[in-house]
């Protein structure tokens, strides 16, 4: 007998009959408990309409700047490879003069600190990813290190790249190897997954918006990287194979759900616990955002963590409409994994529906325990 559908459920599928998103992919509860799932609308609408399962791989987009970039500087300063007050001039032997953002410290990077812009189309400024790292030296900063908090995937990918210059390997074989392979984790995360493989949801049959993006900075779109089946949504995670520090990591949400949980204090034992406070105390604060080494913390005005959750709570989002927040008060873990980019583009707020979640899910969570 299956079990009753829970309210978020029901939400999940309100959002797909509304052509929020096409699917949805819920999972919550305690590392060490057992977890609730919901799955609702269609991981795939072309060629074939397929449903989701526990099992669809999603194209988690930003969660890899915490998950992925945030975890592997945790480790690279315990082991004194990078201290977090590195300059990026130290790092790649240059200065101001040659590179704006030469001053900005890595822990600056981890924080949207660094003064970097936003985005910008790294394969329209060069032919070379071999090059990419002069490229995001020569841009000129948008803000000067530590005065406010510009988020920026170029830092997360300067961050990438500064990883793999200490190790000296790419980016996709140091998680696996320091991250996946020994905790178990490679059946439920990874970058340039084989669709032959794995089950993967679908991505967007067209480059929208980044054509756009790139046509209005005046970089002409054919420079954009095509699209394929089980590659990233973002063009330069493309343009760098497919593993970037900014983006390229796909999933499960157990997956997630299972890395997210070394976050919590006495949960698991990839972190200590003076790391897990490192990373989700805050750092970078404005008007805003509040930051902290990679992660968004609750106390951010008007973020998708919504009202329900502590003080303390920290997560992320991904452009392809995916989330995981970690509420400490409650010992909680929430994952939500959409693909609002299949097969074209929606533009909607998703914070609502994140907000919607975590206040079922949490009213669930709590629930459980009081029973």
């Amino acid at each position: 007998m299956s079990r009753p559908r829970t309210a978020v459920g029901d939400l999940l599928n309100r959002a797909v009959q509304a052509g929020v998103v096409p699917s949805a992919i819920a999972l919550w509860g305690r590392p060490g408990e057992p977890l609730t799932r919901e799955m609702a609308g269609h991981a795939q609408l072309r060629p074939t309409p397929r449903p989701p399962s526990s099992d669809t791989w999603y194209d988690l987009a930003s969660l890899t700047k915490p998950l992925v970039v945030g975890t592997l500087t945790l480790l690279a300063v315990r082991e004194g490879r990078l201290q977090l007050e590195t300059t990026i001039g130290e790092i790649f032997n240059t200065s101001t003069t040659d590179a704006p953002v030469a001053a900005a410290t890595v822990g600056q990077l981890l924080s949207h600190w660094s003064g970097l812009p936003a985005w910008r189309p790294l394969y329209a400024l060069g032919t070379d990813p071999e090059l990419v790292v002069q490229s995001v030296l020569g841009i000129e900063l948008s803000a000067a290190p530590g005065d406010r908090v510009v988020y920026s995937c170029l830092g997360f990918i300067l961050l990438g790249k500064t990883l793999e210059k200490i190790h000296g390997a790419p980016l996709q074989n140091l998680f696996t190897d320091r991250v996946l392979r020994p905790f178990k984790l490679e059946d439920g995360l990874g970058f340039n997954v084989d669709p032959l493989m794995r089950t993967v949801a679908g991505g967007s049959v067209t480059a929208e918006p980044e054509l756009r993006m790139t046509a209005e900075m005046g970089y002409p779109p054919s420079s954009v990287p095509p699209v394929g089946s089980a590659t990233p949504h973002d063009g330069n995670a493309r343009f760098l194979g497919g593993a970037a520090g900014n983006s390229g990591l796909f999933g499960t949400a157990e997956g997630v759900f299972r890395l997210a949980s070394e976050y919590v204090e006495g949960a698991g034992s990839l972190l200590t616990a003076s790391e897990i406070e490192a990373a989700t105390t805050p750092v970078a604060a404005d008007l805003h955002q509040v930051r902290g080494l990679a992660w968004q913390l609750g106390m951010t005005p008007e973020c998708s963590a919504g009202r329900r959750f502590g003080p303390s709570a920290f997560g992320h989002v991904g452009f392809t409409g995916t989330s995981v927040w970690v509420d400490p008060s409650l010992g909680g873990v929430f994952v939500l994994l959409t693909n609002r980019c299949h097969p074209d583009f929606r533009d909607v707020d998703l914070h609502p529906l994140r907000r919607r979640f975590h206040a079922l899910a949490v009213r669930d969570l709590v629930s459980r325990t009081a029973n």
